[in-house]
């Protein structure tokens, strides 16, 4: 059944401006990976708690929440200063293999997600997952939906991670797309951040398990939706139309959030 959740346009537009309508069309969809494509942040939860009292120390549902959308290099170093004492290598590899062999195991989809990835191969949409997991999860969660993703971006393959545009700017260009052909799909206010710094307009899906829709701002070329349930192929294009013009001019900028910060380079 189609979601009934409210779909809230955040894009403020100033007097005298339109959104995007030189006919310029949508290409490429660029798919944030934990909370977004599947409900994974509960295996990253249990995968850091685990690691946390395993040294004795404790874990906090705030601490978790306030990793979310991080470069995992971050969220590394925040777990070292807990009590792990792992050199961050292994750290990372165990908190991979943890949350990759339960989600593999589980398939925790977000709501009519695989449906929305779909249509998007139907329509000829290049799609592209743009993750700060590394790539030993994204491959394995891409390999449960062959054909989809013709590109895949891992934070262990970018200097900078989200909030700063890198990824981003990389997945459309691997995908052999400009920022303006795309649409980026997040829930984290870390995520948005990212994507609207890359001058990509944006569609933040706030996962109720971690995110309070308030906690992502208004901001030129973002749209809210209430489930991702909501996505298709239709509502893509028109949210792209309306946001890719206000969208470029966030263009090498990073929007404050509430969870925003700088990846350790």
């Amino acid at each position: 059944m189609t979601s009934t959740a409210p779909l809230v346009r955040t894009d403020p537009v100033a007097p005298g401006e339109g959104p995007g309508n030189d006919g310029r069309p949508l290409r490429g969809v660029l798919w944030d990976l934990d909370g977004t494509v599947v409900d994974s942040e509960p295996a990253w939860f249990a995968a850091e708690t685990m690691l946390v009292e395993r040294y004795g120390g404790t874990w906090s549902v705030d601490q978790a929440v306030a990793l979310v959308g991080s470069d995992l290099k971050h969220t590394a170093a925040v777990l070292r200063d807990a009590g792990v004492p792992l050199d961050p290598t292994d750290l990372i590899a165990t908190l991979i293999e943890f949350v990759a062999e339960r989600v593999v195991a589980t398939r925790p989809w977000r709501p009519g997600i695989l449906r929305a990835l779909a249509e998007c191969r139907e329509a000829g949409l290049a799609c592209a997952l743009v993750s700060m997991s590394w790539r030993r999860f994204t491959t394995a969660v891409a390999g449960l939906v062959p054909g989809t993703f013709a590109v895949i971006v891992s934070g262990d393959e970018v200097q900078r991670g989200k909030p700063e545009p890198d990824a981003y700017l990389i997945g459309a260009a691997k995908l052999g797309l400009e920022a303006a052909d795309c649409v980026a799909i997040e829930d984290s206010p870390t995520g948005v951040a990212a994507a609207l710094a890359a001058g990509i307009a944006t569609v933040a899906v706030p996962n109720p398990t971690v995110t309070n829709p308030g906690a992502i701002a208004p901001a030129p070329g973002l749209a809210l939706l209430g489930s991702t349930d909501q996505l298709t192929v239709p509502l893509l294009r028109r949210l792209h139309k309306a946001n890719w013009a206000l969208a470029l001019r966030t263009a090498g900028t990073c929007p404050g959030t509430s969870t925003s910060r700088t990846a350790s380079p």
